[in-house]
């Protein structure tokens, strides 16, 4: 099966200093492909790079046989990421922030479903009508995620989507990124916890200083994980 996302030899420097060596990487279709390494290895930068927010210094992205970079409409609704950074809108409930998510996204009619059950998904109908301010770290790490799951996707690029999370949280996340697994959704993501990496990744790939040291079934790379 084709490619879905293809990294071909992607580096990133900063002036002098290099933060990301050569990497080759290949995501396929219904694939979970999970980043593991210590922080500051170079995993939110390769992260960024695959979702084409960042581009790199050399080297090419493609995505779903396409070249790429950070205008590209296609991949931009394809691609859902759930990064580092909580971005929401301060004034808007949390239903709101998800419909307008959706709706923005091509959604349409189907909006207010999609938002239903991605409240319910995510263990957040009870809290619909809040304002982000009053969620609780948890809550709103399950909010950016309920935003990635009302819009069309193929590819979801996750920055450890497990932080705040508790275990009962992190169970779900693990059900919730295996379904997407079924449903053909492909997931890259970075991850501290070597449990969600056994339970949902089909590969590992483990980064040290920007430099891929290992690849291969998450139980074979993570004792080599510092």
């Amino acid at each position: 099966m084709a490619a879905l996302l293809t990294l071909d030899e992607v580096s990133r420097s900063y002036g002098d200093r290099v933060v990301l060596h050569p990497v080759s990487l290949e995501v396929a279709p219904g694939e979970v492909v999970a980043l593991l390494g210590p922080n500051g290895s170079g995993k939110s930068t390769l992260l960024r790079i695959a979702a084409g927010r960042d581009l790199p210094t050399s080297g090419t992205v493609t995505f779903d046989g396409r070249r790429l970079d950070e205008e590209d409409l296609h991949a931009r609704a394809r691609i859902a990421v759930v990064g580092d950074v909580s971005a929401t809108y301060p004034d808007l409930t949390v239903r709101e922030h998800l419909l307008l998510v959706a709706v923005s996204h091509g959604v349409g009619d189907e909006a207010g479903a999609w938002v239903d059950w991605a409240l319910a998904d995510r263990h957040l109908t009870e809290k619909a009508d809040a304002l982000p301010s009053s969620l609780s770290s948890g809550q709103h790490q399950a909010l950016l995620l309920a935003s990635a799951l009302v819009r069309p996707r193929d590819l979801l690029v996750l920055d450890e989507p497990e932080q705040r999370l508790d275990p009962d949280a992190r169970g779900r996340l693990a059900e919730r990124l295996s379904a997407e697994r079924s449903d053909g959704v492909s997931v890259l993501l970075a991850t501290h916890h070597r449990d969600l990496a056994l339970a949902v990744a089909d590969r590992a790939v483990l980064l040290i200083d920007g430099t891929v040291v290992a690849e291969g079934p998450p139980a074979a790379v993570l004792p080599d994980v510092p």
